[in-house]
């Protein structure tokens, strides 16, 4: 499973902002049961942190990658992505869950809130490789995006939020360049300097590595369990 913990930063001086966190969840579907990918809907589990389990499967790590990049976009937020093994079954709500995933999950979150990285993110697996590697392969390129989007422009956004309004029509930048009232080479320069089809390329590679670090966490925790049930 894949397990993401979201703890709030500076909580005592910028108010609870779960409330609107959850909201904007909820408008991707992460705060219910129709997502798919989705296997425990994001909800408050203490404080100001919020918490999800998302499917080892191809739905689970692309709204991993989705909902990453629409938190780290938002600011002021740690995330902590755990992969591997949950105790079965599976209870009702995520905070009432258990195993290494969610212990992962935990130390991700903290290692997030370190100073060593402009990005705060942090994905954890087992420390046996090649499920270390994995895992790391993963938080490379998740905050190599991330740090591409923290740099985007407000009218590289303004582009890129429009664009994906008009995903459904015919020509898209025709249409985002006439709600903007701009040229279309104007919308396709803002989306060249924001790097848009750079990300949207890389998005699924992201998603294939999250999959993979959690695959291999699933398989060295089954090997560690076969072993205490030897002992």
């Amino acid at each position: 499973m894949i397990v993401l913990t979201i703890d709030q930063k500076s909580s005592t001086t910028r108010g609870d902002l779960v409330p609107a966190l959850l909201g904007r969840l909820q408008a991707r579907g992460a705060t219910g049961d129709a997502a798919r990918g989705l296997v425990r809907p994001f909800e408050r589990t203490v404080g100001d942190e919020v918490q999800g389990v998302l499917a080892a499967d191809d739905d689970g790590a692309r709204l991993a990658v989705q909902l990453i990049g629409d938190v780290l976009r938002d600011g002021g937020w740690s995330v902590g992505v755990g992969v591997g093994g949950v105790d079965e079954p599976l209870p009702a709500t995520s905070r009432a869950a258990a195993g290494p995933a969610f212990v992962r999950a935990r130390a991700a979150v903290e290692e997030a809130k370190g100073r060593g990285s402009a990005v705060p993110l942090a994905v954890v697996g087992p420390p046996d490789e090649p499920a270390a590697t994995i895992a790391g392969d993963a938080q490379a390129l998740l905050r190599l995006l991330g740090a591409l989007a923290a740099r985007r422009s407000a009218a590289g956004w303004e582009a890129i939020d429009t664009l994906g309004e008009h995903g459904g029509v015919d020509a898209p930048q025709r249409a985002t360049a006439a709600r903007l009232a701009i040229s279309e080479q104007a919308v396709s320069q803002r989306l060249r300097t924001a790097l848009w089809a750079e990300e949207v390329a890389a998005r699924p590679l992201a998603a294939r590595l999250l999959r993979a670090a959690d695959a291999a966490a699933t398989a060295d925790d089954g090997r560690a369990g076969e072993n205490d049930d030897e002992e």
